[in-house]
């Protein structure tokens, strides 16, 4: 009987996947387990005999869930056979950490380890196209339009996964500090919209183009709609089929309380 492995990030993501599957087996980087996951840890420096082990337990299936923070490195810790894979992961990282995460995922499957996706294994956690909450108005639509407009120019340079848009103009753009930091400086920039009695904004949320949807997908739930609200924003829109949906019925909840649309947008 073939298994499924977690490898588990940072964040609320790892015990929703977790929660979805049947008795997956659990891992996650040394260091970096979520709160609340019983995880075994393993390292980079020993990933080949981690692969073994999970090749070993009849795992057939990984997915990845939640946010992985690049680790430092032991160089006095590594194996042989994970040693001659340094070179390759160097020089994919030098395309930023989407080309590292493709090379991992590759010596994953060299390995015989098929590598799923969050949609693969909890389609529930996606929603489909379709108004969640409230009723984006004709301008909230420009506004989402145009933010997805923005990331996907952007999405070439690896930048982020989400845009702020009021009345046009973008108040902010989702770089390495993240989604809160993103829609704090939105708060604070409220001021620069050109109509004060018009349009509130919109937080858009997307995968990068070209981005591999197995591993590091855009995320929402119940906080970001509480952030949005904080932020003074009319609601929070995405791509439908690509960005996942944490809690769905609390994110509901807290929209409707708070006044803001959800909307997962039909693909451009």
């Amino acid at each position: 009987m073939t298994r499924i492995a977690v490898i588990a990030g940072q964040g609320a993501l790892a015990p929703a996947v977790i929660a979805a599957l049947d008795a997956p087996l659990v891992y996650a980087l040394d260091g970096f387990a979520p709160d609340g996951v019983d995880a075994a840890p393993f390292r980079l420096e020993r990933l080949v005999p981690f692969l073994d082990s999970l090749l070993d337990r009849d795992v057939s299936r990984v997915v990845f869930a939640g946010a992985i923070r690049r680790p430092r490195l032991d160089p006095e810790l590594f194996d042989n056979r994970t040693a001659q894979l340094v070179p390759r992961i160097m020089m994919a990282m030098q395309a930023g950490d989407d080309g590292a995460l493709r090379a991992v995922l590759d010596v994953f499957g060299e390995h015989g380890l098929e590598v799923v996706s969050v949609a693969d294994v909890a389609p529930d956690l996606i929603p489909g196209e379709g108004v969640l909450a409230g009723e984006p108005s004709a301008a909230d639509r420009r506004d989402a339009e145009r933010a997805a407009l923005i990331l996907a120019t952007l999405g070439p340079l690896d930048v982020g996964q989400g845009a702020v848009v009021a009345q046009g103009q973008c108040l902010a753009i989702e770089t390495l500090p993240g989604t809160a930091a993103m829609l704090d400086f939105a708060a604070r920039h409220v001021g620069l919209r050109p109509n004060p009695n018009g349009a509130r904004g919109v937080f858009f949320k997307a995968p990068k183009p070209g981005q591999d949807m197995r591993i590091d997908l855009p995320t929402l739930g119940p906080d970001s709609v509480t952030q949005a609200a904080a932020a003074g924003l009319g609601g929070i829109a995405w791509a439908a089929g690509g960005v996942i949906l944490l809690d769905r019925d609390e994110s509901i909840r807290r929209a409707q309380s708070a006044g803001l649309f959800l909307w997962a947008m039909p693909p451009a």
